[in-house]
């Protein structure tokens, strides 16, 4: 009989995308994204630089988006950012219905 641990796999998941996330976000500061904002690239071939607020990061469409990331690209990204792979009208898409909630 194997245990299962799905909430230590959970954390420790959370922990890794969250030490990304903070890196990213002190990278940020040092190219002007304001306080509460985050700097993402999005595209499938030529990146594009947003600006996002980080409220974003909790909602169940954004955080689907950064799943397709993460099977992707992993934690680990050599561009040193958060790649978003998808197209960009569909990331504005989503991202002016968010804003407007």
């Amino acid at each position: 009989m194997a245990i299962r641990m799905p909430r230590i796999i959970h954390a420790k998941q959370v922990h890794q995308r969250s030490s990304s996330l903070k890196a990213n976000q002190e990278a940020s500061t040092a190219i002007g994204v304001p306080k509460g904002h985050l700097a993402v690239y999005v595209g499938e071939s030529e990146e594009k630089r947003f600006v996002i607020p980080i409220s974003y990061l909790n909602q169940p469409s954004f955080q689907d988006l950064l799943s397709q990331a993460e099977e992707e690209f992993g934690f680990e990204h050599p561009m040193g950012g958060l790649t978003i792979p998808c197209r960009e009208d569909i990331f504005i898409d989503l991202t002016s219905r968010l804003g407007g909630s």
